[in-house]
């Protein structure tokens, strides 16, 4: 299974890498596919008026690391939507304190935003400051 994950963020990423200039991360907000009527859906999440450097973004979870390196507690996903880290893909660093119990599954719908910063590995990031998972 880890293998079958590493593959789809390996194969998104390369599908990824185009040459267009990186948006704005304003520019990035409108990012996801509109859930199905009769499947699972989530709540948008939004920047805050006037609030700069903000980017907000909804897409399918791609991966998650639930045991951060650094051992501050947060955990970190790669979604499908957005433009934050490549086109198509999005990083979010969620704290501890709005990391919730029971972390996304592959698949699952995710919203967040926060400002884009530069993460560990010098991947552009949301440092999510709100953030909604999927219910089932």
């Amino acid at each position: 299974m880890r293998a079958r994950r590493s593959a789809v963020l390996v194969a998104a990423l390369a599908a990824g890498c185009g040459g267009a200039a990186e948006p704005s991360p304003r520019a990035a907000e409108p990012s996801s596919p509109a859930p199905r009527p009769d499947g699972p859906s989530v709540r948008h999440a939004h920047c805050p008026d006037g609030a700069d450097n903000c980017a907000a973004v909804t897409g399918r979870v791609l991966y998650v690391e639930a045991v951060d390196p650094d051992g501050d507690g947060d955990a970190h996903y790669v979604l499908a939507g957005g433009r934050i880290t490549a086109p198509g893909l999005s990083a979010i660093d969620v704290s501890r304190d709005l990391r919730p119990r029971r972390l996304p599954r592959i698949g699952e719908l995710v919203s967040a935003a926060g400002p884009v910063f530069t993460g560990s590995h010098g991947q552009r990031q949301i440092e999510a400051v709100e953030v909604f998972h999927q219910r089932r």
